[in-house]
């Protein structure tokens, strides 16, 4: 049996475009496993099997030579139920949009598109990207939450499914379910990927990211994704970055298995003649986490008033205790949360003039057990405020054998050195 959706995209890329594998050869392998673990993982919420064999049957058939092939030509891709497709449903996660469809790709999705990807389908997301989960599994182990909200992108990729996968974050949406499930996660800085055509929640934190198998597979989506070319790492960072050990202030919330891969990955890199520094935040970090949780919820009351007015009772009870909650939440809280995190944006400057990346807790520990949950973003909602680039690093496993990693932090729109860096960590972390 063949088994070319285990390769990487940037491999796969390479392959397809020396002619010794086809775009069909690699789609067939994915749909086909899909076709295997589907029943138990759930990742899909539309799959376009038929459309996606047509689309790499053009796209093989396109001279070698032609100007058209992009970044990603050929290469098999998941998106995340929550983005706009003109060819699929997009249901956000709800059965009040189960017979949505757009008329347009979002941004995202087009620039994927014109850069030679084949959409296979559309991965399951959570009811509007908030907490309550979809049917996915986590494929690590089935009785474990694959997180949220990108919960169906995060198992694909895991799964070997699919090679890369789109998700989004508005708390910890990328980058727990990427920890959770043991893949690469990026979340890039605020706006680096257009977010038009993404079911709005929260207006000043809502992100387009990427989940893959390894950093350059990652960058390589995004740059597709974005036009940012110079996202890509075609060679490794030429020299060992100083890293910065931030434990935040919500430390203390992490579990052992967190604890122990920050242990780890310290005397792994120190012992690799990396700078490691130890970085206290500003005191007034201590308050980020709320007034990260203040201005989701009262940004989101507004961004989803036609649910709430018109398909209350549709809604779960989280999410109606959610918009309610964010409805009364007076504007003074609000405010006030916004300008604590305007003051804290300014002063990431004074953090990252010392190093060049933080390495932090991407989770509280591994997976939870059970699948009526998705687990606590607590160690994201900070960065996602922050607007800064993250990207998980998948390198330990937990007591129940689940997967545990850090994340690398850059200062905010330091993209492509935070991408550079964080590969360079996980080559030496594994």
């Amino acid at each position: 049996m063949s088994t070319l959706n285990h390769l990487d995209a940037t491999d796969a890329a390479r392959q397809i475009a020396s002619g010794k594998i086809t775009s069909e050869q690699l789609v067939r392998d994915c749909l086909d496993h899909i076709a295997a673990r589907e029943p138990a993982v759930g990742a899909w919420a539309y799959l376009n099997a038929d459309a996606a064999i047509t689309r790499a049957r053009e796209l093989d058939q396109a001279p070698l030579s032609s100007s058209s092939r992009g970044l990603l030509y050929g290469i098999p891709i998941a998106v995340k139920d929550l983005i706009d497709t003109c060819d699929m449903p997009a249901t956000y996660g709800t059965a009040i949009y189960a017979q949505h469809r757009p008329a347009w790709d979002a941004p995202c999705v087009a620039l994927a598109r014109a850069a030679g990807a084949v959409v296979l389908g559309k991965t399951v997301s959570t009811e509007l990207a908030y907490f309550t989960p979809g049917k996915t599994a986590n494929p690590r182990n089935l009785a474990h939450t694959p997180g949220g909200s990108s919960s169906g992108s995060a198992a694909a990729v895991a799964d070997q499914m699919a090679p890369l996968a789109f998700g989004t974050q508005t708390a910890g949406s990328v980058i727990r379910p990427a920890a959770f499930c043991g893949v690469v996660g990026y979340k890039p800085s605020f706006g680096l990927i257009n977010r038009a055509g993404v079911k709005p929640l929260s207006d000043s934190m809502d992100t387009v990211g990427t989940l893959a198998r390894s950093v350059p597979d990652a960058a390589l989506f995004a740059a597709a994704a974005s036009g940012r070319h110079d996202l890509m790492i075609n060679q490794p960072l030429p020299g060992a970055p100083r890293v910065g050990i931030c434990r935040t202030f919500e430390w203390t919330r992490a579990q052992a298995e967190t604890h122990a891969a920050m242990d780890a990955a310290m005397r792994k890199l120190g012992a690799a003649g990396i700078k490691l520094i130890d970085v206290d935040l500003p005191p007034n970090f201590a308050g980020m986490v709320q007034a990260q949780m203040d201005i989701m919820t009262y940004e989101m009351a507004r961004s989803l008033a036609h649910e709430w007015h018109a398909h209350r009772a549709r809604l779960s009870q989280k999410l109606q205790d959610l918009i309610a909650a964010g409805l009364v939440l007076p504007r003074e809280h609000y405010e006030a949360a916004v300008t604590l995190t305007r003051n804290a944006r300014r002063m990431t400057a004074e953090i990252f003039s010392r190093v060049d990346v933080l390495l932090a807790p991407s989770t509280v520990g591994e997976a939870p057990r059970g699948l009526d949950a998705t687990g606590d973003p607590l160690f994201n909602r900070l960065w996602t405020i922050l607007h800064t680039p993250c990207v998980h690093l998948p390198f330990a496993h937990g007591p129940n054998g689940l997967p545990v990693g850090l994340q690398t932090v850059g200062a905010i729109g330091a993209d492509r050195h935070t991408l550079l860096c964080a590969d360079y960590l996980l080559r030496t972390l594994r």
